[in-house]
């Protein structure tokens, strides 16, 4: 497993932003960049509970909140698949990335937040974490300042 990390200023105080990766509406806008359809998140938001990370036919990885401080930081727990609504966490093949950690750090920086994102993963994912992140973390950042993207 590979550790990548990602990192931006935005300005826009900690909540906004928190508000920008996690309401349903905006989710789905920032986490296009990782795959068609890769935009649905359930979750009881509760640390040990259930979290879903879903495509358009509700298959998916699924995971749980490890450590969660709204809106400073939250890290989810990847422990397997979700297909044809079927939990999948003991195959061999879930077996050699669960337990993965996907993680956001949302510090103030002077009125302005800083989002730093960190994901373990198999090196042939690096690539498309690389675009998602990149991509997506770009988006969080036009929508929290208020800039329209298309006019940039």
């Amino acid at each position: 497993m590979e550790t990548l990390s990602y990192e931006t200023i935005i300005d826009a105080p900690l909540q906004k932003v928190w508000d920008i990766l996690w309401r349903p509406e905006t989710y789905s806008q920032w986490t296009q960049y990782f795959g068609a359809g890769s935009s649905v998140m359930k979750s009881d938001w509760k640390v040990d509970g259930k979290t879903y990370f879903l495509n358009e036919k509700g298959d998916g990885m699924v995971s749980t909140i490890d450590s969660l401080d709204e809106p400073n930081q939250i890290v989810f727990k990847h422990l397997g698949m979700i297909e044809n609504g079927v939990e999948d966490t003991q195959s061999k093949e879930v077996m050699e990335w669960s337990g993965c950690f996907e993680k956001y750090f949302l510090t103030d920086f002077g009125g302005k937040t800083k989002l730093h994102t960190e994901v373990q993963v198999d090196k042939e994912w690096k690539d498309h974490m690389d675009t998602g992140f990149t991509k997506g973390l770009m988006l969080v950042k036009s929508l929290a300042e208020g800039v329209n993207l298309s006019s940039v």
